[in-house]
């Protein structure tokens, strides 16, 4: 098997088909399979072959989906790395991988130690000529232009290598909130099973148009977006960022009809008067990659006559594990079991928490990694008696619908009362005046932690820090209360739109030392 067979599929049966939409330019799949071919042909002339790791550091360009696919059809391993990295985070996934080329821009190249990456041979600039490089025993800085140049135009096209369905196919690194990134190893099976199921499940038709914006590199945009909309012969509008005007205005022009964000997106647009816009070619909306407030859903529902679909994974199982819902959606959930897949809630000795209890969300299917890449203690720690180990913590109720009670390590201690920042959460958007916000903990000297609070107002509301602790003693139990609230301008997101909690207590500790000092 070989992901990038399907490609050559769709380019045979439509060639003439849009794959891609960028910027005012169509590559059609024809034009994409042959691009991906050609650059096959180059990378197996410049020596890298089949289970070689082929690093992609780049934005959402069409480049990224050329590199990507020939890769597979060489039957190579793609390391995909955060355009936002610089020098020292790049160095670190290309010598953990062991990549042996890495596909970039010419204002990225700089943030590529090829001196300290040993493993590392060619560095391929993918928009425009480059500068002579140093001598060996550097890798070489090489234009993308000029190997595809060397490759005859009429060249065969390069036939997919035969893969086995437990071969790797992708290395995905972990965010590395805490320590170093691991990279997620996913193989041939867990994302062709995948996209077949997030397709299937959010009904991609050949005629739809998907908009991609969220990065490439995550797996929420490279396997359920890009390669699902490959899988049902549909077209990706592609999108460098997520910058609300430009793509208010592509859905218009483009008629996109699926949108697919996170939730920190879909609470900008509830904030934004979107009256003047004519959206009406979406038919379909999704949320992932972090929990979805109930009460955002609930508001979205009521303003635009739509449920907004929501699923749940991670990207150590492809990611796509559960989804709410093709029958019934239930709000606050995260849905059901796809098809293939097992989630249970565990108690912290592994066994299985009675419906309606929380515990350690777990998880098992066709989706879920081979492990982490050379990090055999790891691999064993996340996978145990056939379970993946979410991470997060979670409740089911009688008819599997499970819903998301917070991640393990944003839990807050209070003098041995457990608060889960996500419920507080829930509470405050139901405040006037809240626009988004985020519940953290701070440490205390007697109380172990309190609960903190950064929120970003609604424009005009006046609210202020007190105001939402006197709402919160109001609802709330006196240990769940914020001792601490900040209303800021914009709170820490990560590319893919998460809030990093991280970031807001690293601010409050430095604030706090700042002050005693």
């Amino acid at each position: 098997m070989n992901l990038a067979a399907t490609l050559r599929r769709r380019a045979t049966e439509r060639p003439a088909h849009p794959a891609i939409l960028f910027e005012g330019a169509t590559i059609t799949y024809g034009e994409l399979d042959a691009r991906a071919s050609r650059l096959a042909h180059a990378l197996r002339a410049h020596g890298v072959g089949p289970a070689d790791r082929v690093a992609i550091y780049l934005p959402n360009v069409p480049d990224f989906a050329v590199a990507y696919y020939a890769a597979q059809l060489l039957g190579a391993v793609t390391v995909s790395i955060n355009a936002i990295f610089k020098a020292a985070e790049v160095e670190y996934l290309l010598t953990d991988s062991g990549a042996a080329v890495v596909f970039t821009l010419a204002e990225l190249a700089a943030f590529v130690p090829r001196e300290r990456c040993p493993a590392l041979r060619h560095v391929v600039v993918c928009d425009g000529p480059v500068a002579a490089s140093p001598p060996a025993p550097s890798a070489a800085v090489e234009s993308l232009a000029d190997w595809l140049a060397a490759v005859p135009a009429r060249a065969t096209p390069f036939e997919p290598a035969e893969r086995r369905s437990d071969d790797a196919a992708s290395l995905l690194y972990s965010s590395g909130t805490t320590g170093f990134p691991k990279g997620v190893t996913l193989t041939q099976h867990n994302i062709a099973t995948n996209v077949a199921t997030a397709a299937a499940a959010s009904g991609y038709r050949a005629d739809d148009r998907l908009a991609l914006f969220l990065p490439l590199f995550h797996v929420y945009g490279q396997n359920y977006i890009l390669n699902g909309a490959v899988h049902a012969g549909a077209t990706v509008a592609l999108f460098r960022r997520f910058v609300p005007d430009l793509v208010l205005e592509a859905i218009e022009r483009e008629r996109i009809t699926m949108f697919f964000g996170v939730p920190t997106i879909f609470i900008g647009l509830l904030g934004m008067d979107l009256s003047k816009r004519d959206l009406s070619s979406i038919r379909y909306e999704m949320s992932a990659a972090s929990t979805m407030p109930e009460e955002v859903s609930r508001r979205w529902t009521e303003r635009f006559g739509r449920r907004i679909f929501e699923g749940y994974g991670l990207t150590e199982c492809s990611p796509f594990a559960a989804y709410n819902d093709a029958v019934e959606h239930r709000f606050g959930s995260v849905g059901r079991a796809v098809e293939g897949f097992e989630i249970a809630i565990h108690d912290e000795q592994g066994g299985e928490r009675p419906r309606g209890e929380w515990g350690e969300i777990v998880i098992r299917g066709p989706g879920v990694m081979a492990g982490y890449w050379n990090r055999p203690a790891e691999t064993a720690e996340a996978l145990r008696d056939g379970w993946l180990h979410s991470g997060d913590i979670g409740r089911m109720d009688e008819d599997g619908y499970v819903f998301i009670v917070d991640r393990v390590k944003d839990m807050i201690n209070v003098s041995g009362f457990k608060v889960w920042p996500a419920e507080v959460e829930q509470y405050l958007y139901r405040m006037p005046g809240v626009h988004e916000c985020a519940v953290y903990g701070v440490p205390d000297p007697v109380k172990d932690e309190q609960v903190a609070v950064a929120l970003v107002a609604t424009p005009g509301s006046g609210l202020t820090g007190q105001q939402v602790i006197d709402w919160c003693r109001e609802h709330l139990a006196a240990y769940k209360v914020p001792v601490r609230v900040d209303v800021v301008a914009e709170l820490p997101k990560s590319a893919t739109g998460k809030l990093l909690k991280r970031v807001l207590r690293e601010q409050a500790a430095a604030a706090n030392v700042s002050t005693k000092d």
